[in-house]
């Protein structure tokens, strides 16, 4: 008879929680259970969960009660676990155990009570930017002490001892050798986030992501450079940089010119041959790592940048730089140095206080800024934030009338961009083998997020780059056919 013992891990959000289940992965083989890719069979269904929105939320609360359908015992993780902890596990007693950060450590052990019937005590939530130094650089000391999801810490050995032998590791799981891995990929294809930093230290009045993410923690450059190589061993061409703030990486190493120094490097890994940087801060965009955005071999001249508003007294009262001017010049200097360059963001509407001018000012800066992608977001309340206690709320019928306003704008002048494209050579990493030919993305286009290409012709291989010409384009959606 079978003693093994099988999990299921459910990723919900964003990319740095899918390099959080990754991590979580390997710990779980590390512990000696196996993975399974379905709830259908697995003993245990561990949902890492997205705690940043209201749909979020819903959305991670339904997978929790469809696994526990499923008959498998199920256990909350990730982000909303940590957000609510007991009070999550008071009002959801389908679940077997809720684990906070503190727990992943030990992920094994927490598992092995779940199946033994042994209750967990959920935590009560507390703020995590409280666990580390106010000051950045005084950080180093003391970050081992505090768990980090998605960093590998060395002191993992002393939990799971069988991680630290080669020949123990499970299949997919990386080796101790040098920076040690501490990773299992769940997925395949070309295209993996590596992870530069985790928490935040900005205090933008309408997230509560620092509160339950923590201080802002750069990984080393060497692990960082150490698990882009093991990513590349794993067939995987593109490396998407993710954190909550990527042009913050380096501060609390005491070298804010890190990531100038990291992006190189990184590009110039073997088998890697694309690097994407994402979530940049526009008032944190040096000069110099600009240009090496835009000019450095391999590094995606690719701009996600999180902009949020274009009037200057709504991102004031978001506790955010700049306006619409600063945010043209911005984009003016980017084109400037790298004329093709991709450029996303998002942008809050409805937020309290905002008048009509204020949204008639993201309008014209939407229309004046040639974005290639554009998210559009109703603002409402978030617990424990600034903005939940200021005052001039919109109705969620007023705020919805905006969020419907400025999408049908957004879709327009993204779909204009894209028909821009047309005729102009790119880049194409293939990904997926359709009726119709290829699909993949250029250099403008990040997963998930953006559009993708289709490329007409025959005989490529997935994971393969590949250059086309641009002939049609499809709302942000291009079709090319080979060079």
């Amino acid at each position: 008879m079978s003693t093994s013992r099988k999990v299921s891990l459910v990723t919900l959000g964003c990319a740095r929680n899918e390099v959080d289940s990754e991590e979580l992965a390997a710990r779980i083989e590390g512990a000696g259970w196996d993975l399974s890719d379905s709830s259908d069979g697995a003993d245990v269904v561990v949902v890492n969960t997205c705690g940043f929105i209201d749909a979020a939320k819903k959305d991670s609360i339904d997978t929790l009660l469809a696994a526990k359908d499923s008959g498998a015992k199920v256990v909350a993780a990730g982000c909303m676990a940590e957000r609510y902890g007991a009070e999550l596990a008071a009002a959801l007693p389908e679940a077997d155990a809720v684990l906070g950060f503190d727990d992943y450590a030990g992920i094994g052990e927490r598992l092995d009570d779940v199946m033994a019937g042994r209750r967990h005590e959920a935590h009560k939530p507390r703020d995590r930017r409280t666990l580390l130094p106010i000051s950045p650089v005084e950080r180093s000391g003391s970050r081992q002490s505090v768990a980090i999801p998605g960093h590998g810490a060395g002191h993992d050995h002393d939990v799971n001892p069988g991680l630290d032998a080669p020949t123990d590791l499970p299949d997919g799981v990386a080796p101790a050798s040098g920076p040690r891995v501490l990773r299992r990929r769940l997925g395949g294809g070309p295209v993996a986030p590596l992870k530069l930093a985790s928490g935040c230290d900005r205090r933008c009045t309408f997230c509560a992501i620092p509160a339950f993410r923590g201080a802002y923690v750069s990984r080393n450059p060497a692990e960082v450079l150490e698990e882009a190589r093991w990513l590349s061993g794993h067939d995987v061409r593109e490396l998407v940089l993710v954190s909550e703030n990527s042009t913050s990486y380096g501060k609390d190493l005491g070298d804010l010119r890190a990531l100038e120094k990291l992006l190189p490097q990184l590009a110039a890994v073997d088998g890697i041959e694309r690097v994407r940087a994402s979530y940049l801060q526009p008032a944190e965009l040096r000069p110099g790592l600009l240009e090496v955005l835009c000019q450095t071999p391999g590094v995606a001249r690719y701009f996600d940048l999180s902009f949020q508003h274009a009037s200057g007294s709504v991102l004031r009262s978001m506790r955010r730089f700049g306006d619409r001017e600063r945010f043209l010049d911005l984009l003016t200097r980017v084109r400037e140095l790298a004329p093709e360059a991709g450029v996303r963001s998002n942008f809050i509407v409805g937020f309290p206080g905002e008048t009509e001018e204020d949204l008639d000012e993201l309008m014209a800066f939407l229309t004046d800024a040639r974005l290639d992608a554009i998210g559009v977001f109703g603002y409402s309340d978030e617990d424990g934030t600034e903005a939940a206690t200021l005052d001039g709320k919109h109705d969620p019928a007023e705020v919805a009338r905006r969020v419907e306003e400025v999408s049908a704008l957004a879709e327009e002048l993204t779909a204009q961009r894209a028909e821009d494209r047309i005729g102009t050579e790119i880049s194409v990493l293939v990904e997926e083998r359709t009726d119709d030919g290829y699909e993949g993305r250029a250099e403008h286009q990040a997963p998930e997020v953006d559009g993708m290409v289709l490329v007409r012709g025959e005989g490529l291989t997935l994971g393969e780059f590949v250059t086309a010409t641009v002939v049609d384009s499809d709302g942000v959606d291009l079709v090319a056919e080979l060079s």
